[in-house]
């Protein structure tokens, strides 16, 4: 059975990205952030959102995992920041529904809902630069990079929560990384 660990990051949603996972049948866990690499046993990892980058304990290490990761709001902050992207401020800031818009449907990730979805997203801060060898795959009209995708590295971003019920599509989120890690 394909394994994902969650990894958490102190966010508000961590419970609800386990349970998307262990609903989508995959065998799941919730461990903290500072775990040690070599204790993480996994075909693939999620690091969640949370509230800030000055807590993100190990995660630029899982980075360096010969697995599939998917960086979920503050998730895909530390993939961008740790891989010399950007982080800045949004301009929009707290929660809110937002119409994201699919600009590469061939990615593996997110291209499946192209073209556009309906999302719950957080743009306090957001990437505001994409790392080297990333491609843009979404945006929407309060932020350019609602996602972005190295599939050569695995590593994947989403700058909203696939696993809240405010977001139309979250499930096929999960399933199409959920495909990458097996």
């Amino acid at each position: 059975m394909t394994r994902i660990v969650v990894v958490d990051n102190h966010g508000q949603f961590t419970h609800l990205e386990r349970r998307a996972l262990r609903d989508a049948g995959v065998d799941t866990e919730i461990v903290d952030n500072t775990t040690p690499p070599a204790d993480l046993d996994a075909d693939g990892l999620v690091l969640s959102g949370g509230p800030d980058m000055d807590r993100i304990g190990r995660c630029a290490e899982y980075l360096e995992l010969d697995v599939p990761v998917l960086g979920i709001c503050l998730g895909m902050q530390i993939i961008a920041a740790e891989l010399d992207g950007a982080v800045g401020p949004g301009d929009y800031g707290g929660y809110a529904d937002v119409d994201v818009r699919i600009v590469d449907d061939d990615d593996p990730l997110v291209g499946s809902l192209a073209p556009e979805t309906r999302v719950w997203a957080s743009h306090a801060d957001e990437v505001t630069a994409l790392p080297a060898g990333f491609t843009h795959t979404a945006e929407s009209d309060v932020c350019d990079i609602e996602a972005m995708s190295d599939p050569a590295r695995e590593l994947y971003g989403v700058q909203w929560h696939p696993e809240v019920a405010h977001t139309a599509e979250g499930e096929e989120v999960f399933e199409n990384f959920i495909a990458r890690c097996r």
